[in-house]
């Protein structure tokens, strides 16, 4: 069984969670009125991965036998200057999560919580990952600037990402993902 504060706060990173995919979507549709159809699929299966951390979450916390609390999720931007710019900040949201999870792991450390270290141990490499790959189309981005033929190319690139996470949550996401619950 987890702590209180444990479980709060926890709960406070299922709302960013649901919140990253909330931002993500909203990008998607942002990027296809632009006309960049293969990065509104890049933001579509960020948003499906971002459901995939909350939910895990969600699981971990009923797991523990405490509740998980929702709260309302404020309204993310809908409009961007540029790919670029939703670019910089994905990557400046991702820095906050990034530092909102490892405020979890000190969290977890200080409460002597071994379980949710151990939990959140996939998260911390996680992030080292959504960092990276955000800080490398800022590069290819800048590099390609206003070059309307490399943005076309790019966003095709963008565009072959895939779902690669599951999508159905009815059964549970450890279920979903084949893994040990």
């Amino acid at each position: 069984m987890i702590s209180p504060k444990m479980v709060e706060a926890l709960n406070g990173q299922i709302n960013k969670e649901m919140y990253s995919a909330y931002l993500y979507m909203s990008m998607s549709s942002a990027a296809s009125i632009m006309g960049f159809k293969g990065t509104a699929t890049w933001f579509m299966v960020q948003y499906h991965e971002e459901m995939v951390h909350a939910m895990k979450q969600f699981e971990y916390v009923n797991r523990q036998g405490a509740a998980v609390a929702l709260t309302e999720l404020a309204a993310p931007p809908v409009k961007f200057a540029s790919l670029l710019d939703m670019f910089q900040k994905t990557l400046v949201h991702e820095q906050f999560v990034t530092k909102s999870i490892n405020d979890l792991m000190d969290l977890a450390i200080a409460e002597r919580d071994h379980a949710t270290q151990a939990f959140l141990a996939w998260y911390v490499t996680e992030q080292v990952e959504e960092e990276q790959n955000d800080t490398e189309i800022i590069q290819t981005l800048t590099m390609i600037g206003d070059n309307k033929s490399a943005l076309f190319l790019y966003d095709k690139e963008l565009g072959a990402r895939m779902v690669t996470v599951p999508t159905d949550f009815s059964k549970g996401v450890e279920a979903a993902m084949g893994t040990a619950a």
